[in-house]
């Protein structure tokens, strides 16, 4: 052999080594990447040519998956009383993605988490049986919340202040998430239509619709105020003016009420008629930072994970403020913002004794055979405030429930409180306002908290408030919980 023929044997044999080393490279190192791109079609093809797993609420699935003969996406995920539930599921969908539950759980309800996966699974490279999502959502409550609120433009949270378990999320308007869910022309009309107006019919409000909360903040200022030994007693008057002006300015602040009914009045006299001049001042003399810190103990500017993410929060001002937006921010205006979650949060908080457990709306995640995979039945919780501060507010809300802007809800047998609260929006309250309502309930060892917003509704605006429009549904709620 010469040695023009050794030297191109030894470069032909040096060309095939080096193929080979970088087909192994790709397929032992960069396989499972390739395989777990997100642009990867057969990964999307796998999440549907096998039925889903199911969202369940009270042992039932309220989700499906119907087979469409389709050669690609073969099986095409179906929601029963999809628009009730959409604040729940969220959507599946062959061209959109998914989102809430549906997001989270997406391995899971598709078959792709390890976790679900057998020895045999595992060597053969096939998809495992789904899992299921079991949630804490009551039915009856949930169906109360969205028939109370047809006709109105709003939101509802209910939750068990005890377990932290979250009994129902109503939104209206809503949507089907039946009608994106397979990949279409028709799913492509309904997705275009839903995202008109900046996709608003989509938005959890519920949860990540965060509003100004008007009076029902003034819960969060009282607890502070008796945290931090301003309030000593509740039923001592409080020496402030009812013709009052905000600190650092010349403005008159006014309440629903006339001055003199607010003129030092009692902070129980001041939550029952919400008098904004006591508020106001308790507000101003706490300070911005001791107002912060408590209402970051009970869940504002903070991320609650349920385990679905409520980013943006309920928001509390970090920025320096001046003493007249501190003041303000003690009857929940100025930059404060809260959602029906975090109101019925500083409920359920106060129901139960200073303590706050963590909202979850997940009670287990399993495989198909009902072997758990994750637990949320022992949640953490936190004392957010003294078993006694809770005790004072408990008792004010309840002179609000049975004389105050409340009393038109009273459920017989049930001991209850509340807060009402109107919550100006707009330039000069240029805008209707919101209508909020927040209340527990108690009896027969049961308990609930909940927190409503009426964000639109055909109500004259001098008849918009809490007490006539937001009051009423959460009375069906705690009714239909408390009942059982």
């Amino acid at each position: 052999m010469n040695k023009t023929i050794r030297r191109a044997s030894v470069f032909c044999l040096l060309l095939v080594l080096a193929l080979l080393v970088r087909v192994t490279w790709v397929q032992a190192y960069q396989g499972r990447a390739l395989a777990d791109d997100k642009n990867n079609r057969r990964n999307l093809i796998g999440q549907y040519e096998n039925p889903l797993g199911n969202i369940i609420v009270g042992g039932q699935a309220i989700t499906g998956s119907k087979d469409t003969g389709g050669k690609d996406f073969r099986y095409k995920r179906t929601y029963t009383d999809g628009p009730l539930y959409a604040p729940i599921t969220g959507y599946s969908s062959q061209a959109f993605g998914s989102s809430m539950l549906e997001g989270v759980y997406k391995n899971v309800l598709n078959g792709s988490d390890n976790r679900l996966k057998t020895i045999m699974d595992t060597l053969t490279g096939k998809r495992a049986a789904p899992g299921n999502v079991l949630t804490t959502i009551d039915k009856d409550v949930q169906k109360a919340g969205w028939d109370a609120l047809q006709g109105k433009q709003g939101s509802a949270v209910a939750m068990d202040p005890a377990t932290g378990e979250i009994l129902a999320v109503v939104n209206n308007p809503s949507y089907d998430p039946g009608s994106i869910a397979g990949a279409g022309d028709a799913d492509q009309k309904a997705w275009d239509a839903l995202n008109q107006d900046k996709g608003k019919a989509m938005e959890n409000t519920a949860l990540r619709g965060p509003q100004a909360p008007g009076s029902t903040f003034k819960l969060v200022t009282l607890a502070a105020a008796i945290e931090n030994g301003l309030v000593k007693n509740i039923d001592t008057p409080t020496s402030v003016p009812g013709d009052y002006t905000i600190p650092g300015t010349r403005t008159k602040l006014r309440s629903e009420v006339d001055d003199s009914l607010c003129n030092n009045a009692t902070p129980r006299n001041a939550l029952k008629l919400s008098c904004n001049n006591v508020f106001a001042d308790l507000a101003h003399k706490l300070g911005q930072d001791k107002m912060r810190a408590m209402a970051e103990k009970l869940g504002f500017n903070v991320v609650q994970k349920l385990p679905v993410w409520t980013d943006p929060t309920s928001k509390y001002p970090t920025k320096k403020m001046s003493v007249d937006q501190v003041a303000q921010t003690g009857i929940g205006q100025f930059d404060v913002q809260a959602t029906p979650l975090q109101m019925a949060m500083v409920t359920a908080a106060i129901e139960n004794g200073g303590k706050l457990v963590s909202p979850h709306m997940v009670s287990e995640v399993t495989d198909s055979n009902g072997n758990v995979l994750e637990s949320f039945k022992d949640p953490k919780s936190q004392q957010v405030m003294s078993e006694k501060t809770a005790s004072m507010v408990r008792d004010a809300m309840k002179t609000v429930a049975t004389e105050g802007g409340g009393k038109n809800v009273q459920i017989p047998g049930v001991e209850s409180g509340a807060k009402t609260g109107t919550a100006q929006r707009g330039v000069n309250n240029s805008l209707p306002p919101f209508a909020w309502y927040t209340t527990y309930g108690k009896a027969g060892g049961k308990q609930i908290a909940v927190a409503v917003v009426i964000v639109g509704s055909d109500t004259d605006r001098s008849e918009i408030g809490g007490g006539k429009l937001a009051a009423p549904i959460a009375q069906k709620m705690m009714k239909a919980w408390l009942k059982k």
